[in-house]
Parts: structure tokens; C-alpha cells; sequence
């Protein structure tokens, strides 16, 4: 995965917050417990295909604005492998790193077959250290990973239960780099310790926000109900909403090369089930003190292949094709299931 980071300079931003970094504190109470993973591994991976993504109708392929190519139930005899939060892929579409909201990386190659995922393969586990070296989950609460952005050689990963982003630099060891502390807004630590900070998107040069980190709640409500998010670092920092309709709450976001950001939203309730949706956003709408909005571009519920559905990624195909992959948080229980699914975004 390494050979798929760009050697990028590092942004002003990077920069900057690598001069003095605040201390650990612990966060509430709490850890992971046998999936927590101490030390790096090699992760074998079984892969089962979903023909279909319509449980009630096979043959249905266009949901929305995507249109369906493959997808994957991912099981392993591990016991660190699950609770997959987030993932990045390289520009092909064919390596990833993710992370799990145990503190764990993973990172790997998906196989295919044609246009279709097949499986994974030379999969590895490691632990998300800190600045000291040692895991995160050293430090109580320090586990809940659930975002991760990318600017070059620069991973920035979030964690929800203490409202931390960390800040690693793979030119340094990979996945055995270590975390850095990112200053963050005041209020952001003021977000709910489970419904906190959900996504990270980081902004290229030359469009719209360049150089800014954009970090997104779950479900931080403002005083207008909407979804609280925050500009970090860049040339306009500050905080901005997103307007919430229908109880849904924010688990991922992806910049596309057009400038829109797609934000990946779920919700459940007992009477009404689960359902998922992705929103298109337009990035030049978002500024300091603004409530954005935009059109519901898929939706799906129980009635489709659907699971915790919390990462969210896109790659272009050498035929031009722009591709999202989604990922699941199984949760480590028996009854969810970690899901790999691509569609194509009919523009």
C-alpha cells in the first residue's frame, strides 16, 4: 500500500501541527477487548460473492444514480478482523488500508475478476500507535476509530469516543508510524463521546478549501438540529453544519474529482429498520458558519444488501468509470456482516 501513497509535500497544515502536540488524556471508560490487535499480523480472508444487490428483485442492477457492479461478505478465522470503519483505496481501485474501531490498521489488496471484486488478499493487521510508539488502546478509550483521510504520505485518523484526530506520517513506517495529537476547535471535544467525530475528508490542492481537513460528526446537533462539522486548519477554519432530514446521521464521507463531496448516511430504529443513503454536496457551498444541503443520490434499506454501512471510497477506472466501494462495521457480532460493495456513479 505503501507504493500506492503519493510522495506529496507536506500541506501547510501538516505542518504546522507537527511542531507541538498536546499530551494523551484518557477518554471514558471502556476498551476493546480479544479483537484488539498489539502486534502487526498477516490476516487470511474469505471472500463470498453477492451476485445482486435487490433482495427482492435480482436482476435490478440501477439504484439511483449507481448502478451496481459487485460486492463481498468478508469472514475470517481472526479475531481482530471486523468492526471495519473506514477504508482508502489507491488510485486503481485495487489497494486499501481501513481501520477498525478497535485501534487496528488494515491494509490489502482486493483481487478481481474482470470488473468484479473476487476477494482480498496479502491482508495485514497492525495496532494504531501513539506518540510514544505503543498502541492507542493503551490509553482508556483511546480505540474508537472510525475515520481516515489521506493527503499524500499524511493519514489523519479520527476517534469518536474521545473526539481526537491523529495525524501519521507513512513516510515514517507505514502503518508502524506513529500518531501525533491534531489541534482541534474547542467545541469539537464537546461533541457526544458515541455520536462524535464520524469522517474525515481532506482537501487537495486546487479546489475549493485546499489544504483544509473537513471533519464531520455523527450526530453533534447545533442549535438548528442540523449535523455539526468543522474546517480545520487551511485558510478559512471555523465550523459549518449539515442540514439532517429524516433521522439520518453522517458515517463517512469521499471527495470525487469533480469537487462534490458524497457524505454516506444511516439511520435504524426499531419500528422503521435500517437504511442507508449517500448525499451530494457541493464543496464550494461549505464555509465557516454555513448550512449545506444537497440531493439524496442513493438510498437502500433491509429490502438490499445492506449492513452497518460505514466507509465509504471512490477511485476513477482506466475506461473512466467513477467507482464507490463501501464498506460495513459488522460490530464483531454474529448476527451483522462485514460487506465490500462497489457501484458506478451514472453522473
Amino acid at each position: 500500500m505503501a507504493a500506492g501513497l503519493s510522495a506529496a509535500a507536506l500541506p501547510r497544515l501538516a505542518q504546522a501541527q507537527g511542531a507541538s502536540q498536546p499530551a494523551l488524556t484518557p477518554g471514558p471508560p471502556g476498551r476493546p477487548g480479544r479483537h484488539r490487535v498489539d502486534e502487526p499480523a498477516a490476516v487470511e480472508v474469505n471472500a463470498r460473492p453477492l451476485p445482486s444487490f435487490d433482495i427482492r428483485d435480482r436482476a435490478r442492477v440501477r439504484f439511483g444514480a449507481l448502478e451496481y457492479r459487485s460486492g463481498l461478505i468478508l469472514t475470517s478465522s481472526f479475531a481482530g478482523f471486523g468492526g471495519l470503519s473506514a477504508l482508502r483505496l489507491d488510485p486503481k481501485g485495487e489497494r486499501f488500508i481501513a481501520v477498525s474501531d478497535q485501534g487496528t490498521w488494515f491494509t490489502g489488496r482486493i483481487v478481481y475478476r474482470g470488473r468484479e471484486m473476487a476477494g482480498l488478499d496479502d491482508v495485514e493487521a497492525a495496532p494504531l500507535l501513539d506518540a510514544r510508539g505503543k498502541p492507542i488502546t493503551a490509553t482508556r478509550g483511546w480505540y474508537d476509530s472510525e475515520s481516515l483521510a489521506l493527503d499524500g504520505s499524511i493519514a489523519y485518523v479520527g476517534l469518536e469516543r474521545v473526539n481526537q484526530v491523529l495525524r501519521y506520517d507513512f513516510a515514517k513506517g507505514f502503518t508502524r508510524a506513529r500518531g501525533e495529537v491534531v489541534p482541534l476547535p474547542a467545541a469539537a471535544r464537546k461533541l457526544p463521546i458515541n455520536k462524535g467525530l464520524e469522517a474525515l475528508v481532506f482537501v487537495p490542492k486546487g479546489l475549493p478549501l485546499e489544504g483544509t481537513l473537513i471533519a464531520l460528526s455523527e450526530r453533534g446537533l447545533d442549535a438548528g438540529g442540523n449535523l455539526i462539522a468543522f474546517l480545520v486548519g487551511g485558510k478559512t477554519p471555523g465550523q459549518f453544519s449539515v442540514r439532517r432530514t429524516e433521522n439520518y446521521d453522517i458515517s463517512d464521507a469521499v471527495l470525487l474529482p469533480s469537487g462534490d463531496l458524497l457524505i454516506l448516511e444511516r439511520k435504524f430504529s426499531w419500528l422503521g429498520g435500517a437504511g442507508i443513503r449517500i448525499r451530494r454536496l457541493a464543496l464550494s457551498d461549505i464555509a465557516p458558519g454555513a448550512v449545506v444541503d444537497g440531493p439524496a443520490i442513493f438510498n437502500a434499506d433491509l429490502g438490499n444488501e445492506i449492513d452497518n454501512m460505514e466507509g465509504i471510497d471512490a477511485h476513477v477506472t482506466d475506461e473512466g468509470e467513477t467507482v464507490l466501494t463501501m464498506v460495513s462495521d459488522d460490530n464483531f457480532s454474529l448476527i451483522q456482516r462485514n460487506l465490500l460493495l462497489q457501484f458506478t456513479l451514472v453522473e
